[in-house]
C-alpha cells in the first residue's frame, strides 16, 4: 500500500558525490514548478493512502522558496512532511536556524541530513552537525544519514563463513556508484542474483517522483509518467506482472531480467543492484518508457 511520496524536487546539486544513485551534480537539469507540486499533491490525496510527502533531490535547499511552498501546500492538504538535505547551507548553527525557522513553523516531521565523507570530506565540524544542532534547539525532529566507502566486512557474525562476501558502508551499486566505487570489491556469480532484496516492486510503499513526470519504483525504474497519466490512476492501475522490467525482476531477479532479454553480461557482480543497474542500462533504448530518465544512467 502506497503511503509515501518522495519528490525529487530538483536533480541539481551543489555536490557530485561518488555514491549518488541519480548522477546528480551542479549541471543536472530538471526542477518541479510550484503548480506541478500542487497538482501532484492533489493526486496523492486522491489515492487515499498516502500520508507522507518528502522533498529531496538533488539538493532541495537550492530552490528554497519552492521547497518551502511545496511543504506548505502539503501541510495544507494534511500530509506529514520531511526533507533530505546535505546541509550545505548550515554555515553556522545560528544561520542554520534562519533556514530552518520557516520549516519549524510548518511543523516539518523529519529533517534528514547527510553526514558523511562523500558530502563533507574528512572533517569533524560538518554542516550536517551544525544543521542537526540547530534543529535540536528548534525542537525539530531530525536524523542523520551516513554512507561510508564500500568495504568488505569480516567477523563470524557476518556471512563470510557461508562463502558470501559482505560489503559494508551502505552504498548501493546504482548510478554513479557503479562507475566510481565498484572496482576491486568481491563479486558473486550472476546466476545467484535472483531477487530484488530492497524494493517492493509488487506493492510499493513509496515512490519517487521527478520533474519529468517519472514515477520511480527504484531509481531509474519507472512505473509510468504522471504528466501523461494522473498519479492516482497510475497507482490504481499498476500491475507489476504487465510491466516489462518488474515482472522478470519479481520472478527471478536481475539474473532473469538479463536472461529473458538476452543481455550480454559478465560472470560476476558485486550484488543484485550492480547487475540490475547494468542490465537496465543495456535495455534503456528498448524500454525508454520504463527506464528513465536517461540522466540517472549517466547518459
Amino acid at each position: 500500500m502506497l503511503t509515501g511520496i518522495h519528490f525529487l524536487l530538483t536533480y541539481a546539486c551543489n555536490s557530485e558525490c561518488d555514491h549518488c544513485f541519480l548522477y546528480c551534480g551542479p549541471n543536472s537539469e530538471g526542477t518541479f514548478t510550484s503548480s506541478q507540486l500542487r497538482d501532484v499533491l492533489a493526486e496523492a490525496a486522491r489515492i487515499g493512502t498516502v500520508d507522507m510527502a518528502y522533498f529531496e533531490g538533488g539538493e532541495p535547499f537550492l530552490f528554497y522558496p519552492l521547497m518551502v511552498e511545496g511543504i506548505r501546500i502539503a501541510r495544507e492538504m494534511g500530509f506529514a512532511t520531511g526533507v533530505v538535505t546535505n546541509s550545505y547551507w548550515a554555515t553556522t548553527e545560528e544561520d542554520a536556524e534562519l533556514w530552518l525557522g520557516p520549516l519549524v513553523e510548518l511543523e516539518l516531521s523529519d529533517l534528514s541530513v547527510s553526514d558523511d565523507a562523500f558530502h563533507h570530506g574528512d572533517v569533524e565540524d560538518t554542516p550536517a552537525k551544525r544543521a542537526l544542532a540547530a534543529a535540536t534547539r528548534l525542537g525539530m525532529p531530525s536524523d542523520s544519514i551516513c554512507i561510508e566507502e564500500p568495504m568488505v566486512e569480516t567477523g563470524i557474525e557476518k556471512d563470510q563463513d557461508k562463502g558470501a562476501p559482505v560489503i559494508g558502508g551502505g552504498a548501493m551499486f546504482r548510478g554513479r556508484a557503479v562507475e566510481k566505487l565498484a572496482e576491486g570489491l568481491p563479486t558473486r556469480p550472476w546466476e545467484e542474483l535472483t531477487q530484488c532484496p530492497y524494493e517492493d516492486l509488487r506493492d510499493p510503499g513509496r515512490v519517487h517522483l521527478d520533474p519529468y513526470g517519472h514515477v520511480h519504483l527504484c531509481q531509474g525504474l519507472s512505473m509510468g509518467n504522471m504528466w501523461e497519466t494522473p498519479l492516482s490512476a497510475l497507482i490504481q492501475n499498476y500491475d507489476p506482472d504487465l510491466h516489462a522490467i518488474c515482472r522478470p525482476l519479481l520472478e527471478g531477479g536481475p539474473a532473469l531480467l538479463a536472461k529473458q532479454y538476452d543481455v550480454k553480461h559478465q560472470d560476476q557482480y558485486i550484488d543484485e543492484c550492480h547487475l540490475c543497474y547494468l542490465v537496465r542500462l543495456a535495455l534503456i533504448d528498448r524500454f525508454p518508457q520504463y527506464l528513465a530518465p536517461r540522466q540517472v544512467y549517466g547518459l
